[in-house]
């Protein structure tokens, strides 16, 4: 109990103190024009008020990470407690708020544009592909999940007490199954809110979504305040409590499971699409730096409620094979035990919410990626087509691979984005001249190299290396990375 109210207490505190450090490091200067005013289109360059623009950054970067992902890294004991408090405070909302600021003094260009600025135009064209990848990749993770849940759903409602489906629904489900129809709603959504206008779909239809999903959140908690005698404390010991602990150590794999909650590169696509409806610098701390720690206490939240609601680890872990090692099944328990049937289904709607209001700003972020570096103007609807069909496809053709291996090529890409993010933030800061504030990029940076690095070499979807051979090349690499990076501050001190 006591160490779970510590990490809350500890992410709001984050916020005001170290986030308000961080804003004094980069240095906002309130007078100065946004992009929102100097480029206004009528399409992607629109001032939105404040609460408007924080409950639609909350959406974009919130997904299923750190629902699902907080439920599977709370599998890792209470290790994941400290990495959702020190990775939110000191790493996810450190990237989410300087990549946003960066994307608002520089006219609301996207991440590629940023870390190519900093980092040279090799690696310029290297973040285009990737980012474009991950951002197609996240509009097909973010497809089926939110397809699943609502046929779930429907079909709970519209079935008669022995479980039969009216005729008219099975008619449906003869011609292809129930799946499949919401996943084509879902696309076509996905489709609207790409193309049209900022303001006609995610400016009117966020803020109702964001309630949704903050009151399950507040739902939970004040249930979850009633349970803490079934949450261990750190005091315990941070041991790996996984079942399978000798083939997934903590390190990397609890940082890759806890992303969107901790830190996540695909934040940092995300934020540039507010970046240009802000219509003052001075709002930056509570809309970028203040949504990522929105998003640890929702992780946090999940988290402790996934232990509370088993009884324990090792009855999470029971409880996770018995439903096939599908999240959705203990979030839908949950929400319904504890929140009621009126509370569950509120909950629910969050958890449907959350994923769509991820995928849609993924691919309408892959739009405007895409027409930045083709130079494609995208104030003409034509011109918004000729760029998102390609991606749609592209999307639909990703989304026919095996969710598992999706999801894990998702977590590992979106982390390994957040790594470039980090050095081009650290160098951005070593640029200004601004004594040794690069510190507080730097020292994320190395830390999610090793992780990514060290990943990927060890993980079975990489090379499954010896886990010491893994870990001994993703030290290497960062310690590579950050002699590279002290050649740069030298070479620009001299200068």
């Amino acid at each position: 109990m006591i160490t779970f109210l510590v990490a809350l207490v500890a992410l709001v505190a984050g916020y005001f103190l170290y986030g308000a450090l961080v804003e004094r490091v980069f240095g906002i200067d309130a007078s100065r024009p946004t992009p929102a005013i100097t480029k206004a289109d009528g399409v992607d360059y629109m001032p939105l008020p404040s609460w408007r623009i924080f409950l639609i950054q909350f959406l974009n970067i919130a997904g299923l990470g750190p629902i699902f992902g907080a439920i599977m890294g709370a599998l890792y004991g209470p290790a994941a407690y400290m990495w959702i408090v020190f990775g939110t405070i000191f790493g996810g909302a450190v990237h989410d708020y300087l990549s946003g600021m960066l994307s608002l003094r520089r006219g609301g260009v996207s991440l590629p544009e940023i870390v190519g600025d900093e980092l040279g135009n090799g690696v310029k064209q290297l973040m285009r592909i990737f980012s474009l990848f991950l951002l197609i990749l996240v509009g097909a993770v973010f497809v089926i999940n939110p397809a699943e849940l609502i046929t779930g759903i429907f079909t709970q409602y519209v079935a008669d007490d022995n479980g039969i489906l009216p005729a008219w629904v099975q008619s449906f489900n003869n011609i292809m199954p129930l799946t499949w129809w919401f996943i084509i709603l879902v696309f076509v959504y996905y489709l609207l809110a790409t193309l049209l206008p900022v303001d006609k779909i995610i400016g009117k239809f966020y803020p109702i979504f964001g309630v949704a999903l903050l009151f399950m959140a507040v739902g939970v908690l004040a249930v979850l305040l009633f349970n803490m005698d079934a949450l261990p404390e750190i005091t315990d010991g941070l041991h790996n409590r996984h079942p399978q602990a000798h083939s997934l150590p903590i390190f990397p794999m609890m940082f890759i499971s806890i992303a969107c909650g901790a830190v996540s590169g695909f934040h940092a696509t995300q934020s540039p699409l507010m970046a240009r409806c802000l219509k003052n610098e001075k709002m930056g701390r509570p809309i970028f730096y203040g949504a990522m720690v929105t998003e640890g206490v929702l992780a946090l939240i999940w988290a402790a409620a996934a232990v509370a609601f088993t009884g324990s680890y090792e009855g999470l872990a029971d409880y996770m094979v018995e439903s096939g090692n599908k999240p959705l099944v203990l979030v839908n328990d949950i929400s319904v035990t504890w929140l009621g049937a009126f509370g569950g289904f509120l909950a629910l709607l969050g958890v449907i919410f959350a994923p769509i209001t991820s995928g849609d700003t993924a691919l309408r972020s892959a739009r405007l990626i895409a027409a930045d570096f083709l130079h494609v103007d995208q104030s003409s609807m034509r011109n918004r087509l000729l760029i998102t069909i390609p991606i749609f496809v592209l999307s639909a053709i990703i989304m026919m691979i095996d969710f598992n291996i999706l999801w894990r090529y998702f977590a590992w890409s979106n982390q390994a984005l957040s790594v470039f993010t980090f050095w081009s933030l650290t160098v951005f800061l070593a640029r200004e001249r601004k004594g040794v504030s690069y510190l507080i990029t730097l020292i994320p940076a190395m830390f999610m190299t090793v992780v990514c690095v060290t990943y990927i070499m060890f993980a079975p979807e990489g090379l499954s290396l010896n886990y010491h051979l893994s870990l001994g090349i993703g030290l290497g690499v960062a310690t590579v990375f950050a002699v590279l990076f002290a050649c740069f501050k030298h070479r620009i001190e001299k200068k």
